[in-house]
């Protein structure tokens, strides 16, 4: 008899991984199958699970919800880790979304359409860095979402820094708009002021 693997793995056999079809999975099987790690995505028919998120990555989510929340007009809403149905086979989920709040359906919803998602923004980690720098961007753009921020953690001070991208209409594709550091200032979606230096601050009572 080997001896018992210590990688953690050797409980793999209490969960099946699901078979994929021979055409892939499609979105709304990502509803349906059992038993599927937290925040799984599904890109081209093919289940995408994510790694232990980092510090930053939840530092940096709390601070772009909070914010974008406190300055969303009465018409949008502000949701984090939804995912948006682009088609049949693809259902990515950005880290946070802002988009039209008659698009809320209930309680027991699990994604959004496209067409109502006004922004998306990947903070990008080490095993994401491939996705969210070129394969999610493209498909956010050929499916209409109008404003893309990749959010990646500098060099210097662990401090954000977001790389703010434009649909160019005529082509659905994004163009860049600005890379700011320390203070993110722009009037799309709507007006947004965000100090990104309070990553680390947290809110006190009055």
């Amino acid at each position: 008899m080997s001896a018992a693997s210590d990688d953690g793995l050797d409980d793999e056999a209490a969960y099946r991984w699901p078979i994929p079809p021979p055409e892939g999975w499609t979105a709304d099987d990502l509803d349906r199958i059992p038993g599927l790690p937290p925040h799984t995505e599904l890109i081209d028919g093919s289940l995408v699970f994510m790694s232990p998120q980092t510090a930053f990555h939840a530092r940096c989510m709390r601070l772009l919800e909070n914010r974008l929340l406190e300055l969303a007009p009465d018409h949008l809403d502000v949701m984090r880790e939804m995912t948006i149905r682009l088609d049949a086979k693809n259902r990515p989920e950005p880290d946070i979304i802002v988009f039209r709040l008659e698009a809320n359906t209930g309680t027991k919803q699990t994604w959004y359409e496209p067409e109502d998602v006004l922004l998306a923004v990947e903070v990008v980690s080490a095993d994401s860095r491939e996705r969210d720098r070129d394969v999610k961007p493209r498909k956010y753009a050929a499916a209409g979402v109008p404003n893309y921020w990749r959010v990646e953690e500098g060099d210097d001070k662990g401090l954000p820094v977001v790389y703010v991208y434009e649909l160019d209409p005529a082509t659905k594709s994004y163009g860049l708009a600005g890379i700011f550091h320390n203070r993110l200032e722009v009037t799309l979606p709507f007006d947004i002021e965000i100090d990104l230096t309070a990553i680390d601050r947290r809110r006190t009572g009055a």
